[in-house]
């Protein structure tokens, strides 16, 4: 990425997580088949899970796929065509999205080498319809889907949506496509500056394309008025983060919960 002033480049970390890596992470070959690698709590296999799913997870993982499959363009149609199902399995999501399912599931093409991982996550109702009218979409899944392809310039060409089970929502995308990020620990104050630049740049292009673009404007009102509010309020996050790293150091400390401090089972 070329910002004018000096290159951004990816950061090694970005660079590893493509779908080889995750095929390298998260599975293993037992008796001759590709599987994902049990890591309880962070991953189960649906399989050891039947008492929570029925006797037939992984069915309902086909069942969902085919209704995915329905949802995307016609060219990922084509291309979904060349895979069978492999294995799934639950995964431990990130912290933004914290209370909700989510599924990775191992498919196969021509050989052992032709491998695609996608993720499954769980779509609940969006927090804003308390206040606006509610969503025209029935199932949530399309809603995000939706909304990423608005708001982005590239979006992932498998994202797509289906209805799990329970009548739960799911959104469905590629497990570790690539995507790029800035090493900003290692950029000097001047390049840091112009990288938050080209980010509120592309942060104002989406909401732009997803919004209109004069009301967005008129709403922020005078200059530096915006910027300013957005400067206390990451200030006040920050300070809150300490705090609550504070507050989990000392609960550990007291063995009030434990911690696993391993670097090789983190997602």
């Amino acid at each position: 990425m070329t910002t004018g002033v000096r290159t951004l480049s990816l950061s090694p970390n970005a660079r590893g997580k493509d779908h080889l890596h995750a095929v390298a992470r998260f599975t293993e070959v037992v008796d001759g088949q590709r599987r994902i690698v049990a890591e309880p709590p962070l991953i189960v296999p649906l399989t050891d899970v039947t008492h929570l799913l029925g006797d037939d997870p992984t069915g309902l993982v086909r069942e969902a796929f085919l209704e995915y499959r329905a949802s995307v363009r016609d060219d990922v149609k084509v291309l979904l065509d060349r895979y069978t199902y492999v294995d799934s399995a639950l995964k431990v999501v990130g912290v933004g999205s914290v209370g909700t399912r989510c599924v990775i599931v191992l498919m196969q093409g021509v050989d052992e080498n032709d491998l695609l991982f996608l993720q499954v996550k769980e779509a609940r109702s969006s927090a804003l319809e308390p206040y606006l009218t509610a969503s025209h979409y029935e199932n949530p899944g399309q809603r995000v889907v939706a909304g990423q392809r608005l708001m982005q310039s590239a979006s992932d060409a498998f994202l797509g949506w289906a209805t799990g089970p329970q009548g739960r929502h799911y959104y469905w995308r590629q497990l570790r496509d690539w995507k790029g990020s800035a090493d900003v620990e290692k950029m000097s104050e001047r390049l840091l500056l112009r990288y938050g630049q080209v980010c509120a740049w592309t942060l104002a292009k989406a909401h732009a394309r997803s919004g209109d673009g004069v009301a967005i404007a008129a709403y922020l009102g005078s200059p530096n008025r915006f910027e300013s509010a957005l400067t206390s309020f990451a200030t006040a996050y920050a300070d809150q983060n300490k705090q609550d790293y504070s507050a989990l150091q000392a609960a550990v400390a007291d063995g009030r919960i434990t911690a696993q401090d391993d670097a090789q089972s983190a997602i």
